[in-house]
């Protein structure tokens, strides 16, 4: 079975790195793993975290885009909720231009603040239309995936969402729901926006431009919906929502309507995964990600990975083990065959079409090593032709 494997690069600092060392390493990774054949080199966006400097997917795929010469690229996901679809689609617009044939727009659902009169309780946090998952303790699917006990973000997370809103988006602004923004963009795209007298809007550049539109969604809320019920692609994630995953895919599934793209659905699922020569190796280099996950949820912001030496010093008590426990539980981490048992697993479990791999180890070298071991031990599975 053809599931082709993706790259989601975070940007991740490690400590002791400045921005310059950050990018380079980007730029590496990118034609490692264009060699290694993946299939797509997607970008996210964080605000306010020293260890993670994916602040714009678009900037990064210009600076990064052009080492690769047939990778697509693509951004997993572009935070819509502080932003505007013109503004979106006239900069991947632009990055059609420069990259024709392999663009990617993700689109993700993020903090904004809503309508006046339309405010819940609790915060922008509301505003992701994230459903509740559908067990509340820790479960299996039918083969033995683990869908870990739902995570419910705390007073330190929802007052940084708070901030960062506050930093994002600007005074007195509120984001319409996100079917709304999302039809914008389709209609930028095509060519079919009118202003209010009937005069045609153009997008320039955007309008006509050859990008591939995906929407990413962490629970069986809006995201997963709207993505079906417009026949887009969707992806799921299991590196940072893995109790919802399965849900998310089923709530699309079941959404889904054919489009002019699109005939039957498709979906991509996000993993946490490291990879060493041996299995002892690989947990050595993935001991920093539970502090590191929990600089993110205790409302810190991310931490620079730490190095070995450092880890010690990070070590966890009870109480931040359990915070981070789902997280570290469902990286998956050994050596290249055992990794690719517990991808094979997530494929089974999702009906995953492809894989999209996110890596975390303090020294570059290791992650980029990750990353290929992976790779072949996916293609000697027959998963996808080796390369050339």
């Amino acid at each position: 079975m053809t599931v082709h494997l993706t790259v989601l690069d975070l940007l991740p600092r490690s400590s002791g790195d400045d921005d310059a060392t950050v990018l380079a390493n980007a730029r590496s990774l990118a034609v490692a793993v264009e060699a290694a054949g993946y299939r797509r080199l997607w970008f996210a966006e964080h605000h306010l975290n020293p260890g993670v400097l994916g602040s714009s997917p678009a900037v990064t795929i210009a600076l990064v885009g052009p080492v690769t010469s047939h990778i697509r690229l693509g951004s997993a996901g572009v935070q819509i909720g502080h932003r505007t679809p013109l503004a979106t689609v006239e900069e991947f617009g632009l990055l059609a231009a420069a990259f024709g044939g392999r663009l990617d727009l993700g689109i993700g659902r993020s903090p904004s603040r809503p309508a006046p009169g339309t405010e819940q309780p609790g915060g922008p946090s509301h505003a992701l239309g994230r459903a509740p998952a559908r067990h509340t303790t820790e479960t299996r699917t039918a083969n033995g995936l683990l869908l870990p006990a739902p995570y419910t973000p705390g007073p330190g997370t929802l007052a940084r969402l708070r901030a960062t809103l506050d930093l994002l988006q600007q005074p007195g602004a509120w984001a319409p729901p996100y079917d709304e923004q999302l039809d914008e963009v389709v209609a930028l795209l095509e060519g079919s926006v009118t202003d209010a007298e009937g005069r045609r809007l153009t997008a320039a550049p955007g309008e006509g431009a050859d990008v591939d539109l995906w929407v990413l969604g962490a629970s069986a809320g809006t995201s997963a919906s709207v993505a079906g019920a417009r026949g887009l692609p969707f992806v799921a994630s299991y590196h940072h929502s893995p109790a919802t995953v399965v849900d998310a895919v089923e709530a699309y599934r079941a959404a889904f309507r054919p489009s002019e793209k699109r005939a039957a659905p498709y979906v991509a699922v996000s993993v946490d995964a490291v990879a060493a020569p041996t299995s002892a190796e690989a947990q050595r280099l993935a001991a920093g990600y539970g502090p590191w996950v929990r600089s993110i949820r205790a409302g810190e912001g991310a931490i620079p990975y730490p190095s070995d030496a450092e880890v010690p010093a990070l070590r966890l008590g009870d109480e931040d083990a359990a915070l981070v426990d789902d997280r570290v539980r469902t990286q998956l981490v050994g050596d290249p065959g055992e990794v690719a048992d517990r991808l094979e697993q997530v494929v089974g479990a999702t009906g995953a079409d492809e894989i999209a791999i996110t890596t975390m180890t303090h020294a570059h070298a290791d992650r980029v090593r990750s990353y290929e071991l992976i790779a072949a031990e996916w293609a000697r599975r027959g998963h996808v032709a080796p390369t050339s």
